[in-house]
């Protein structure tokens, strides 16, 4: 029986023990939170400051100032002088161009037509033509028997044409008298125009007729 092995060999498990022993209690350690302790005590707290940079403003810009204007004209081109003349041929004569000008119209002047012999006037008429300046017979009307006295007059204007009285207008010029004496007056003036006065020639003429009954 070889008593070194055995030595060697209890050793080494006594040994393998002893390192999972220390996992074991630093697995513990750091789950209680030892370790944050230790931690903190080793490192102390941290102090943060914040630094504000201080930005610089922009410089302004650079006023550009254009370069003054080069007043100097620049000197005129250099002309030889001509060694000859030229001469232009002078320009032609206009054309003289012959224009022939009617003669003027002559205006046929007619003389005018003589005056027209000025109608003779005509002869004024009277103011009122009555029966006797144009009838050669005339008679009185007959007194119509009407129950009625007293004074009437008539004036009558008759038309003659051919010598006849073919229409009688008449007008009362007194009144006082009834619608049937009247009626009556007026009828026997229009017979005795039309049957008994004789006016040659065609006229218009006008007279009066008075009755007077007692």
């Amino acid at each position: 029986m070889n008593f070194a092995q055995e030595k060697q060999g209890a050793s080494r498990y006594s040994g393998i023990g002893a390192v999972v022993l220390i996992h074991v209690l630093i697995i513990w350690a750091l789950a209680s939170g030892l370790a944050r302790k230790v931690a903190e005590k080793v490192v102390g707290p941290i102090d943060v400051k914040v630094i504000e940079e201080k930005v610089k403003p922009p410089p302004p810009p650079e006023k550009i100032v254009p370069p003054p204007p080069d007043l100097k004209a620049p000197p005129p081109p250099f002309v030889p002088p001509p060694e000859f003349q030229v001469t232009a041929p002078a320009p032609p004569a206009p054309a003289i161009q012959s224009t022939q000008v009617a003669p003027p119209a002559v205006s046929e002047v007619r003389p005018a037509p003589p005056p027209a012999p000025a109608a003779p006037p005509a002869a004024p008429r009277p103011a009122k033509i009555t029966a006797a300046m144009v009838c050669t017979k005339m008679s009185k009307p007959e007194l119509p028997s009407v129950n009625w006295s007293g004074e009437a007059l008539y004036k009558a204007v008759a038309t003659v044409k051919a010598g006849r009285v073919t229409a009688v207008e008449i007008t009362p010029l007194r009144g006082g008298v009834d619608r049937k004496a009247q009626r009556a007056l007026i009828q026997s003036i229009e017979a005795t125009l039309r049957d008994t006065y004789e006016c040659p020639g065609d006229h218009v003429f006008e007279q009066e007729f008075q009755f007077k009954v007692d």
